[in-house]
C-alpha cells in the first residue's frame, strides 16, 4: 500500500493541504483539521474520477487502497493542539515560553530548527507517555 504525504498549512479560518503527486491540487476548508481530512479524501476521489473521464494521468496507487500521511507546518501543528493542550502545559513540556509559543501559533514568527525539534520531541514524548497508560 502506497503512502502519500499531505502537506498541511494553517489559514486564517481553517486549513489547506497539497500533495506533491497531484500538481496544482490544493484543498482548503474553513473549520477543523477533521473537516480538512474529510475534504482531502473527497477531493482526491473527485480528482481521480475527473482524470479518468478526461484521460489524464494520475498516480495509479490512487485507484486502490492507499494511506495518507499528514505533514504539518509548525504553525498548523501548534494551532491544531492549541485547543487541546494549554499553552502553559506546552510551555512546561517544551521549555519554550508561552508568549513565544503564541507567536508561533499565530504565524507572527517561526521557530528555528532547534526550537521546532524541541516542540516535536515534547509532543512525541507526551504521546508515548499517554500510550503507556492503562486502567
Amino acid at each position: 500500500m502506497e503512502t502519500f504525504k499531505i502537506h498541511v498549512s494553517k489559514t486564517p479560518t481553517g486549513y489547506c493541504a497539497s500533495m506533491d503527486e497531484l500538481k496544482g491540487w490544493i484543498v482548503g476548508v474553513q473549520g477543523s483539521f477533521s473537516d480538512l481530512q474529510k475534504e482531502v479524501k473527497n477531493s482526491i476521489d473527485f480528482y481521480v474520477e475527473c482524470a479518468k473521464a478526461d484521460g489524464d494521468e494520475y498516480p495509479a496507487a490512487l485507484d486502490g487502497n492507499y494511506d495518507l500521511q499528514y505533514v504539518f507546518t509548525m504553525e498548523s501543528l501548534l494551532s491544531f493542539y492549541d485547543g487541546i493542550i494549554s499553552r502553559a502545559a506546552l510551555s512546561r513540556l517544551t521549555g519554550i515560553n508561552e508568549r513565544q509559543l503564541g507567536h508561533y501559533i499565530c504565524g507572527r514568527s517561526y521557530p528555528r530548527i532547534n526550537q521546532a525539534q524541541k516542540i516535536v520531541s515534547a509532543l512525541n514524548k507526551l504521546g508515548k507517555e499517554l500510550s503507556s497508560i492503562s486502567v
